[in-house]
């Protein structure tokens, strides 16, 4: 591998990390994730931020928590600071011919002014003809490496499908029957003791949440609809390395693929995302890199954030000093094999309900590798801690049980202290300097 290899980040909007072949799901085919997966490192506990698309993707690009950068819901712009240490501005300055395809949405969907960021736009938003400007722009004579982003909107338009209303880059297929379509998953209920403010939020916005009414058919149907919405992107991603390959350049680039968030995809009864359930905070996370052994891995034992280590990463390969301060790890290690001298132990997210339907909910979650602790700024059981080694589904609601007091007191000090060293105020307003109790959780 060349010292600055060039780089190829691939990602999708609202896929969840088990929506890929290669993680064992029989309900759709992805040969070309799944080539990726195969020639590279797939990271099993990858988590976003914040499982909506604009703070997500504020995320990717500065490495830095959501809160810390100003941006807690779709629309809003990271503070300037953020901006002018992004990852594209990162990387040109650091000698790196930047471009960027696809939808943008930091804060607008389309991307009109790509040199503030450090980028230059070579293709709109369009998931049809993104994979042909991204080969264009493979095809150019340069002297300098590339980092080129593709970014995709499938399986986003399951949002459009739930609605009943036309997919914007074109149809799927129908299900001959509904015994063509997948059963519905484990954990399609809402789990006793789930935490009161949910169902509130879900009915306050029915245009996001449209599926809440359906039959079990009918989330049948949907669950048909987004696999093959996922098979869709797919494709068009397996064009985009094909191009990379018949250009020669397959072998000096790293490739990522990865989402910004994911999607319930009826799990829980629920479909997008915003909620902190495994499948809307879970996202695929697949990483080629060029000359790397021990082809086909998967990394099972360490909490990955594809917003805080994304960037740390790219630093890494591209030789470029990353900002001060960040929390995040570069994956370079753990891709070539080597054991990190230090790893994080848990994972923060945050989320809140803040569209203009909504009803203003706050909440965040901290993982560990065995349980996940997930507090709501309101409602009864507001409070939700789960084994996620028992219970992958998180339908057990521990936190109501008096003999797991003292892994919930550890998993509430954990949130706790993190807001503190943060500067998150949702520990100001929805914690307790002892965390021992927590008014309303039970």
């Amino acid at each position: 591998m060349s010292a600055r290899p060039n780089i190829l980040y691939v990602f999708t909007d609202q896929q969840t990390a088990t929506a890929m072949s290669c993680a064992g799901n029989r309900d759709l085919c992805t040969p070309n994730m799944d080539r990726l997966a195969r020639e590279g490192v797939r990271f099993e506990r990858a988590y976003c931020t914040y499982p909506l698309c604009t703070p997500a993707r504020a995320s990717m690009f500065t490495g830095r928590m959501p809160h810390e950068i100003g941006v807690s819901d779709n629309g809003q712009r990271m503070n300037e600071e953020a901006r002018v240490n992004s990852l594209g501005n990162l990387l040109s300055a650091g000698g790196y011919d930047c471009a960027y395809g696809g939808k943008w949405h930091i804060p607008t969907v389309r991307f009109k002014k790509a040199e503030r960021y450090g980028f230059q736009c070579i293709h709109g938003f369009d998931d049809n003809t993104l994979a042909d400007a991204c080969i264009e722009f493979l095809r150019r004579k340069r002297e300098k490496p590339f980092f080129l982003i593709a970014s995709y909107d499938n399986p986003h338009n399951i949002c459009e499908w739930a609605r009943d209303q036309r997919l914007p880059w074109g149809p799927i297929p129908e299900p001959e029957s509904i015994e063509a379509c997948p059963n519905l998953p484990a954990d399609f209920n809402p789990p006793p003791f789930e935490p009161g403010c949910i169902r509130p939020e879900q009915r306050a916005n029915p245009k996001a949440y449209a599926a809440a009414d359906f039959s079990p058919e009918q989330w049948r149907r949907f669950r048909h609809a987004y696999y093959r919405l996922v098979e869709k992107v797919d494709a068009e991603i397996g064009r985009l390395l094909d191009g990379l390959r018949d250009t020669g350049q397959e072998e000096e680039t790293l490739v990522i693929f990865s989402s910004d968030h994911g999607d319930c995809n009826g799990a829980h009864g629920w479909n997008q995302k915003t909620v902190l359930y495994e499948e809307s905070v879970r996202v695929p996370l697949v990483i080629r890199a060029p000359g790397a052994e021990n082809q086909g891995r998967i990394v099972a034992d360490r909490l990955v954030s594809s917003g805080l280590d994304l960037l740390p990463t790219l630093c890494d390969y591209g030789r470029v000093n990353p900002p001060a301060g960040l929390a995040g790890h570069s994956l370079r290690p753990l891709l070539e094999g080597r054991s990190p001298t230090a790893w994080r132990d848990h994972l923060v997210i945050e989320t809140c309900f803040g569209s203009p339907a909504g009803l203003g909910t706050t909440a965040r979650a901290v993982l560990t590798l065995q349980h996940k602790y997930a507090l709501y700024s309101w409602g009864r059981h507001r409070e939700q801690l789960s084994d996620l080694y028992a219970d992958a589904g998180e339908m057990v609601n521990l936190a109501v049980e008096s003999r797991h007091a003292g892994t919930l007191n550890a998993m509430r000090k954990r949130l706790y202290q993190w807001c503190v060293t943060t500067g998150d105020t949702f520990g100001e307003h929805y914690s307790h300097k002892g965390v021992c109790n927590i008014p309303g959780s039970q």
